[in-house]
């Protein structure tokens, strides 16, 4: 398991944010890590607010933490994650070969090429989201919990499904061509999943989720798989699922919404009763 400083953002009202997600070397193990000497981001920790479930392979920009106010371009943020005896570290600073903005987002995220631009992907602006309900539950082991997420996007960029049928051909040819990128290709589109942060226990969602980490074999439920392409929105762009939990415990849900280029994160906290 090795931990990922992606960068730093600044916010429009000025505070600064450290951008960090992970690389799970596993294609189907889940790992679970405990916020402690661990799983601890110092200084200011141990607990930030990072995940303590790792899902499978690479996971960009999962989470943030403000940058502390005295800080310069010499200090330095670590994330200390160790699994199975070992221990990787991330290293945060404020150098500006580090600055994100979107077109860096975008291009992580596989939506664009590194280093391609245009005026139509630079007025990309990230979708809205907004979950109902209460953002803490409380449900039994067992029992579903129904969860409903509502986003809306700007059409920014276009899925497969919206573009020309000419363009469609052209990529599905340039999908057996060797990679010209260096970020594995995402579709685009918006799209809405949620996952599990923070917890040990098995969850289960119906309907199945569309994976949020670069899942990228072919057949997968994931929009960094070949061919995959991003559904229509339900009319009302409400997302309705339902979530199980076979363990007793305190879970973070996180809720994605997601254009492929930029991403928004809505949390719930369930508490499980046997």
């Amino acid at each position: 398991m090795s931990p990922a400083y992606e960068g730093w953002e600044r916010d429009p009202d000025g505070q600064r944010y450290f951008l960090f997600g992970y690389m799970n070397h596993n294609w189907e193990e889940e790992i679970v890590v405990s916020a402690g000497p661990d799983n601890a981001i110092e200084p200011g920790g141990p607990d930030q607010g990072q995940p303590t479930r790792f899902l499978p392979r690479r996971n960009r920009f999962i989470f943030r933490v403000p940058v502390p106010e005295n800080f310069t371009v010499t200090d330095e943020m670590v994330w200390t994650l160790t699994t199975n005896g070992v221990t990787e570290m991330a290293y945060a600073t404020l150098r500006l070969d580090y600055f994100v903005d979107s077109m860096v987002r975008a291009s992580e995220q596989g939506a664009i090429g590194a280093g391609t631009t245009n005026p139509t992907i630079r007025s990309n602006t990230g979708p809205t989201l907004t979950v109902e309900g209460p953002t803490e539950r409380r449900i039994r082991v067992g029992e579903p919990l129904t969860l409903v997420a509502r986003a809306t996007d700007d059409g920014i960029p276009e899925s497969r499904r919206q573009r020309s049928a000419s363009r469609r051909q052209s990529e599905r040819l340039d999908r057996w061509r060797p990679p010209y990128r260096a970020t594995v290709s995402s579709e685009t589109g918006l799209r809405v999943s949620w996952f599990v942060y923070r917890g040990a226990g098995e969850v289960r969602f119906d309907p199945p989720q569309v994976t949020v980490w670069e899942d990228t074999r072919p057949g997968s439920l994931s929009p960094w798989s070949p061919h995959w392409v991003t559904p229509e929105p339900p009319p009302d762009n409400g997302w309705v699922a339902s979530v199980t939990f076979e363990e007793p415990g305190v879970y973070t849900l996180r809720c994605r919404a997601s254009d492929g280029a930029l991403d928004v994160d809505r949390d719930v906290v369930v508490t499980v009763v046997p």
